[in-house]
């Protein structure tokens, strides 16, 4: 079967999820599109249900690739012909490269530049916590130590950042809202958690525009110089869960880098020969 993802002049690619009522992935393709003079269309997608997927791909023939957002990224899978290792593994797909044959009959590949995006965001910034926890343990008088970390949320963003952390040596525990093995609820979050627990992820949407006067229900006043918040909503750019840690003085970042960093893992996969 010989396959193609450069059979029409005009490609096309898309951000599939719902709602889109804003879109970082359209604005920021659209501009490289402009910028580097590429012949190509990115649009929004915004199904009401997954199912809806087939037809979408049967009536866009250009289209050659995917980015998946919320609430989409793990139920796609089903509909995915192949899926790379890394993918498989975390178990969520937020990239989709769109082969077709002689016959026009496209085959889906699913994988996870969240992955990629995530880690390299983080990285520098969990080295300097090391670091600096590493002095903080030793004054105190206390021996080897490890980083911990709390992902808030279980959704398809959740699996991505979980698998890059254990990548990195980090243990990790869900915070949910429902109590489930394996995972802690809000509510019980004692203070020995925030002790124990240095690197706290939020993935969940709470406080992304316009809702910003939301944020997760975590302790702050348990946050201080030995935490690191990372936010994967870029919108606005310094939500009340990274205010509220600043003000107790943790090393804070969003989610913007992350998301340039995965928009280009896209890029390479959809334009790979």
């Amino acid at each position: 079967m010989n396959l193609s993802n450069n059979q029409f002049k005009m490609r096309q690619y898309g951000l599939l999820g719902y709602p889109l009522s804003h879109s970082f992935s359209h604005g920021y393709f659209a501009e490289k599109f402009k910028k580097e003079g590429i012949d190509a269309q990115y649009e929004n997608y915004a199904i009401a249900s997954i199912k809806q997927l087939p037809r979408l791909i049967a009536e866009n023939a250009q289209l050659v690739g995917l980015n998946v957002t919320i609430p989409y990224k793990e139920s796609v899978l089903s509909y995915l012909d192949m899926l790379d290792p890394e993918a498989e593994a975390i178990g969520a797909v937020n990239t989709i490269r769109i082969e077709r044959d002689d016959h026009h009959k496209p085959r889906l590949t699913g994988y996870n530049t969240d992955l990629v995006g995530f880690r390299e965001s983080i990285l520098p910034l969990v080295e300097k916590l090391q670091n600096s926890s590493r002095i903080r343990f030793l004054e105190k008088g206390r021996g080897d130590f490890a980083l911990k970390a709390l992902i808030l949320g279980t959704g398809g963003a959740s699996k991505a950042v979980a698998y890059g952390l254990r990548q990195m040596g980090i243990d990790i525990l869900y915070v949910s809202r429902r109590p489930e093995c394996g995972r802690v609820t809000y509510e019980n979050l004692s203070h020995s958690y925030y002790e124990d627990y240095q690197i706290i992820v939020n993935t969940t949407p709470l406080g992304m525009y316009p809702n910003v006067q939301t944020c997760p229900s975590i302790d702050y006043q348990s946050i201080g110089p030995g935490h690191l918040l990372f936010d994967a909503v870029y919108n606005p750019e310094k939500t009340l869960f990274l205010q509220k840690g600043e003000k107790q003085g943790a090393i804070i970042k969003n989610g913007l880098e992350m998301l340039h960093l995965q928009a280009e893992a896209s890029w390479k996969i959809w334009t790979a020969e």
